[in-house]
């Protein structure tokens, strides 16, 4: 990890030289495919790359290992620049064996320092109905660690979002999907951003995987907006003491009665869980908070998901980004 000083006894992880690429489906670029241009950054990559590409809609399925840090996906516009692939969880992989969630992800990042900005990232398999099992199909996944997201879309149904492992932070983001369309066991701050739903019968937005009240783990929303159609549940315990807060967050009104769902149950998840409100409005904002385990914090609970801090991000995010 690199260590430079700015500023005032400010230690900076970002090496200090840079490379550009450029992707243009058209050719006028150096590649025409977003994964031949992460092919060509060596491993154990040492500079900033930033992967600029053009308008284009471009129908692949990317990785980027974890033996290539500090790559940065600029696009020219969300609604301009897409990737897109179209994997369900039922589908066979290349083993012949089915991919199951986590790999139908159109692109999935392994590797830590990955930025992404003004770009969308879809899965068009079509919705499924519910009930129906192994329909998961995941547009992006993130895996690695200190991963910044501005100006990006995510669109999808099910499991929309795969926000795994790692510190993340997403502006002024666009995500769409009908179930557990935000999901894993992450670290990550939601600022400014858009989250909408599709729901036809009923949904869940946030499923959180937090597995032991030591794990630093938890979704912090903050001066968001929930938008589309419901019911939707908000949050879901998906492990037993997951962690998903919403603060000074606006709900249309399509929150499901009760607003939290504990996933199976069981466990009373109820009693572990943590699920906090905190200055949230809105014609749907009653049932956010409308149970009994979803806390109304004060602001020195509440604190903590506010800043940026939750992240760790004073070392890997700019200023003038967060």
């Amino acid at each position: 990890v690199f260590n430079y000083t700015r500023g005032h006894h400010r230690l900076w992880e970002w090496p200090p030289s840079y490379r550009h690429i450029t992707v243009d489906i058209g050719g006028g670029g150096d590649y025409v495919s977003v994964q031949a241009a992460v092919d060509a950054v060596p491993d154990n990559n040492m500079v900033n790359v930033i992967i600029h590409i053009r308008p284009g809609l471009y129908i692949e399925k990317v990785e980027v290992p974890a033996t290539k840090p500090y790559i940065t996906f600029k696009g020219a516009g969300r609604d301009v620049t897409v990737i897109e692939w179209h994997d369900r969880a039922c589908d066979p992989g290349p083993d012949g064996a089915q991919l199951r969630t986590y790999r139908t992800a159109s692109v999935t990042v392994l590797a830590n320092h990955f930025t992404a900005r003004n770009i969308s990232f879809k899965n068009t398999a079509p919705a499924p109905l519910p009930g129906m099992e192994g329909w998961q199909a995941a547009a992006f996944r993130i895996s690695g660690d200190k991963a910044f997201f501005t100006g990006c879309g995510f669109y999808g149904h099910q499991d929309t979002l795969c926000d795994d492992a790692g510190r993340h932070y997403f502006k002024d983001c666009y995500i769409e999907g009908s179930i557990d369309f935000i999901f894993g066991n992450g670290r990550s701050m939601y600022k400014d951003c858009e989250i909408h739903s599709t729901a036809t019968r009923f949904g869940s937005i946030a499923a959180q995987f937090r597995t032991s009240r030591e794990e630093k783990t938890g979704f912090a929303f903050v001066n968001c907006r929930v938008t589309g159609s419901g019911p939707i549940y908000v949050g879901r315990a998906m492990s037993q003491y997951s962690r998903i807060v919403y603060s000074y967050t606006y709900f249309d009104d399509i929150v499901a009665h009760g607003g939290w769902d504990d996933w199976d149950h069981k466990n009373n998840k109820n009693k572990t869980a943590f699920f906090g409100v905190y200055k949230c409005w809105g014609p749907g904002a009653a049932a956010v908070s409308g149970t009994s385990w979803a806390r109304e914090l004060d602001f020195d609970t509440a604190h903590p998901f506010l800043a940026k801090s939750f992240v760790n991000a004073r070392h890997w995010i700019a200023n003038s980004d967060a």
